[in-house]
């Protein structure tokens, strides 16, 4: 049996706990805040922040299984809402994530001491040091999901690009990491018995990491169901409608999207979904320039996708992406850089496009190719959709259990 653990459930993780469940694998499912749609609190709370909360609600199915120790994931919430900064802090904000994840699995820690019939926790990056060490402690198997890129290569893009764009360097958010916290991530690693990354790129960045011994297995996340149709396949002429979804920070490559979009002015519509991440931005005017929703909830994000032909996806670092699976699902193509799962997921030039990273020049070529040759924009539209449906959560699901159970076998 195997107890799972993370503060905020995002589709990967409910995805997790359906497949341990499904398996009859998962004993307990630790989590921040279990919504309930329609409940006392539901009909309290409005706009945005029930939109947010509303994500944190979890099928019938999985009701058996799921723990919660809500008040710092709650408490941040409605820090953000009334604009108390400083208990949101990075790192040191009593409600900050980093508090989220470390008050959490402290709790599973004491957690862990008090059953006695789990063989295996899983847990995830930044979450797990505590628990860990109790699991060793008890013998118990520690399997650690490591969803994003070693902080090692994420530290040395960063830093480059902080030299190559300084006047973006105050949205290159992982330069504000403690010592202490990379530390931590390190200490995670060295107790875990298997880490599973869910593409090519983040497995081959833990090369980097001095204290890992374990097995690394490469799991990557589903798509969504297809969509039924996009609404601009057959749009011989206009506008290429063009979108990026993701951080406003020089992380996801934003002004090389930004630098193509330039030159392309008069033959795209960009749309940018995603929140600033920084008071001094630099640029602020493109947001007026450009058709910016700073959030959206996620069926409304993937509503908004089918209308739009392609997305671009210049990041210059992504454990994985989903936005390339959500995207595909939809009916776009994707525009995305080998240091994403794209090289996984993308036959390039069939049904999408592989780039390097830091190329406006690449980006400006591939839609502009897409601007030019309709025909070819709709048959990769199609590509990409078929695509999608053999990456589904079915897969990844079956191949979580077939590792989970290799590691309680051990």
């Amino acid at each position: 049996m195997i107890l799972l653990s993370h503060p905020i459930a995002n589709e990967n993780v409910r995805q997790t706990a359906r497949a341990l469940s499904d398996a009859e694998l998962l004993r307990e499912f630790w989590t921040c805040l279990q919504w309930r749609t329609g409940g006392l609190l539901d009909r309290v709370v409005t706009g945005n922040l029930r939109s947010e909360l509303r994500r944190r609600s979890f099928s019938n199915e999985l009701a058996p299984f799921i723990k919660t120790f809500p008040w710092r994931e709650f408490g941040r919430h409605v820090s953000d809402r009334i604009g108390l900064k400083s208990l949101t802090q990075h790192e040191t904000g009593v409600f900050s994530i980093d508090a989220v994840f470390r008050s959490l699995d402290r709790h599973v820690a004491r957690r862990l001491r008090s059953i006695d019939d789990v063989k295996a926790i899983y847990a995830y990056e930044d979450g797990a040091l505590e628990s860990f060490r109790v699991a060793k402690s008890l013998r118990i198997k520690c399997i650690y999901d490591h969803p994003i890129v070693y902080w090692r290569k994420v530290r040395e893009l960063e830093e480059e690009e902080a030299q190559l764009t300084p006047e973006w360097k105050s949205t290159l958010r992982a330069l504000n990491d403690s010592d202490e916290k990379l530390a931590r991530k390190d200490a995670e690693l060295a107790l875990a018995d298997i880490v599973l990354t869910p593409s090519t790129f983040a497995k081959s960045s833990l090369a980097q990491s001095p204290r890992l011994k374990a097995s690394v297995s490469v799991i990557p996340y589903g798509a969504p169901p297809r969509r039924v149709g996009f609404a601009n396949a057959q749009r011989p002429n206009g506008k290429l409608r063009v979108l990026f979804v993701g951080a406003l920070s020089q992380a996801k490559g934003l002004a090389y999207l930004l630098q193509a979009a330039a030159k392309l002015n008069r033959q795209i519509e960009l749309t940018l979904i995603g929140r600033r991440v920084s008071d001094s931005m630099p640029q602020q005017h493109i947001l007026e320039r450009h058709r910016w929703i700073p959030s959206l909830p996620h069926d409304a994000l993937l509503e908004e996708m089918s209308r739009h032909d392609a997305v671009v996806f210049p990041s210059l670092h992504e454990g994985f992406g989903m936005v390339i699976t959500e995207a595909m699902a939809a009916g776009l193509v994707v525009i995305a850089t080998s240091q994403t799962a794209a090289p996984d997921l993308i036959t390039d030039g069939a049904d999408g496009f592989v780039i390097p990273i830091r190329s406006a020049a690449a980006i400006e070529e591939k839609i502009d190719i897409l601007c030019a040759d309709r025909e070819r924009l709709v048959a990769m539209k199609l590509a990409a959709q078929r695509k999608a449906q053999s990456h589904g959560w079915e897969t990844y699901r079956q191949r979580l259990v077939e590792v989970a159970r290799e590691v309680i076998a051990r």
